[in-house]
């Protein structure tokens, strides 16, 4: 096996010539410490010791008469194919968006109110958008998203998606947003604002308090 080297492999034939049993399970033991030095980045595990007793036993063509904390795998092994994983069948109608978005589109249908299945919606658009964006060089209008997300729904969202034709996407809106109150989005402006303006009034105070310094230096230079 390349991962471990020529010099193991003659080891391991070194190992399957030791006549006594005991000494040659021994070495066994000593040669599958070795080899898992060569790979400190493997975890440690019962998993991963099966593997290197594996290792020893294709290395020694399973022919290795000793005792070890696993038994022998099968000569099988070697020949056996990985099971296939089946492709998914799934059709996609929008493969740029994938199967997530379905399942959110899904998910906004049964939204409890009329004002969250809204900002769902206008949170849709906005992430079809993105989405859109990196298969694309163009943008997609908004109009062909809220389409889409109909046909997606299988037409349950059209009042939503008609109140929003008339009056537009909701900005900011996020699928917790309710519409019935405020959103974190202005709070979170409000705050940076009162920042801005504390941070501003100290800077003001400072200027006012080195302004005062500066004068009353100058008057006591200048009797």
């Amino acid at each position: 096996m390349k991962e471990y080297g020529s010099n193991i492999q003659k080891l391991v034939e070194h190992v399957v010539s030791v006549s006594d049993r005991d000494t040659r399970t021994k070495h066994a033991h000593i040669l599958v410490e070795l080899m898992r030095q060569i790979h400190p980045q493997m975890r440690e595990g019962i998993d991963y010791s099966k593997k290197l007793w594996d290792d020893l036993y294709i290395m020694a063509n399973f022919d290795l008469d000793v005792d070890s904390p696993f038994p022998a795998p099968p000569k099988e092994i070697l020949g056996k194919k990985p099971n296939q994983i089946p492709y998914n069948q799934h059709h996609l109608k929008h493969r740029y968006y994938g199967r997530n978005l379905e399942i959110l589109v899904l998910k906004a249908t049964v939204a409890p109110t009329f004002d969250e299945r809204k900002a769902f919606v206008s949170y849709l658009v906005r992430l079809m958008q993105s989405f859109f964006l990196n298969w694309n060089k163009d943008t997609i209008e908004t109009e062909s998203c809220l389409q889409q997300i109909l046909e997606l729904s299988g037409f349950k969202l059209k009042p939503e998606v008609d109140a929003l034709r008339a009056d537009g996407l909701i900005p900011d809106a996020s699928p917790k947003d309710s519409g019935r109150g405020p959103s974190r989005q202005p709070l979170q402006r409000e705050s940076k604002l009162n920042f801005r303006n504390n941070n501003n009034r100290n800077n003001n105070n400072r200027n006012n308090n080195n302004n005062r310094f500066k004068n009353n230096n100058r008057r006591r230079n200048n009797p």
